[in-house]
């Protein structure tokens, strides 16, 4: 009897497995496309464009150029289910494009409704794609210094993107309202921003962060007084800290503090 048991288990491990994996979400394109149909439509500010990747033919991005020339190229990057021109992130890409930016905010992967943060592991492959195609698209248009600002579940994509050995070099990463540690020590200049009432996992996880901020004439912390995860009446001010920034960063006045 204990040997037939014994022969049992790898059986139900597998099995387990094998349920865990079915039950786990996969990306919503439907629901990706129902962003889109919502989004697309009622745009005031910027153009829709689409980008390729090996597993989506057209991915939303939303297009948003200044009125004079560009002094770089910016890769918006949304929070947990929602879509390129969502709140803060609506609000970023046009305040950026004022501040002299060309801004590319991307359709990031979208599971069900119901899905929990947890759940967006299985979209972060996805998510570095994305992000890849967005850098070689504003490449495409002649912009040569790049920056990635993300916020909320979205810096958690862009860390696993920026931390693979593939991925493409950039300039500088804003991360706003980050949930994690950086995956691996960030080789670009980094703004590392928190409002005064962020999420709990964001406060926690922003001392391991500073220890790996890069030692440049740029990275630092920096937090937003009086507002919450979402930048409630702070969203100007946050837009101005993240320009000043992107003007020191995307002009190469970042100077190493070690010589």
């Amino acid at each position: 009897m204990r040997r037939a048991i014994g022969s049992l288990v790898p059986v139900m491990l597998a099995l387990f497995c094998c349920a865990r994996a079915l039950a786990a979400p996969a990306i919503d394109y439907a629901r990706e496309e129902r962003w889109a149909q919502e989004v697309v439509p009622s745009l005031v500010i910027g153009d829709a464009v689409y980008l390729r990747t090996p597993a989506r033919a057209r991915v939303l991005a939303l297009l948003t150029e200044p009125s004079g020339p560009s002094k770089g190229g910016v890769v918006i990057v949304h929070g947990l289910g929602v879509h390129p021109d969502f709140g803060l992130i609506g609000g970023l890409r046009s305040r950026l494009a004022d501040a002299g930016y060309t801004t590319l905010s991307v359709q990031m992967p979208v599971l069900p409704a119901d899905a929990r943060r947890d759940d967006y592991r299985v979209a972060l492959p996805e998510a570095g794609a994305r992000l890849h195609a967005a850098i070689d698209y504003l490449r495409a248009k002649g912009i040569h210094r790049i920056a990635i600002v993300s916020h909320s579940l979205g810096a958690t994509m862009a860390d696993a993107y920026l931390k693979r050995p593939d991925a493409a070099r950039i300039d500088a990463w804003i991360a706003v309202g980050m949930l994690i540690p950086f995956g691996a020590a960030p080789r670009e200049a980094v703004l590392d921003v928190a409002a005064e009432h962020d999420l709990p996992q964001v406060i926690k996880a922003a001392p391991a962060r500073r220890k790996r901020l890069p030692a440049d004439g740029c990275s630092r912390q920096i937090t937003i007084p009086a507002t919450d995860h979402y930048f409630e009446r702070a969203q100007p001010e946050l837009g101005v800290a993240v320009a000043a920034f992107l003007d020191r960063a995307l002009a190469g006045r970042c100077q190493s503090s070690r010589h």
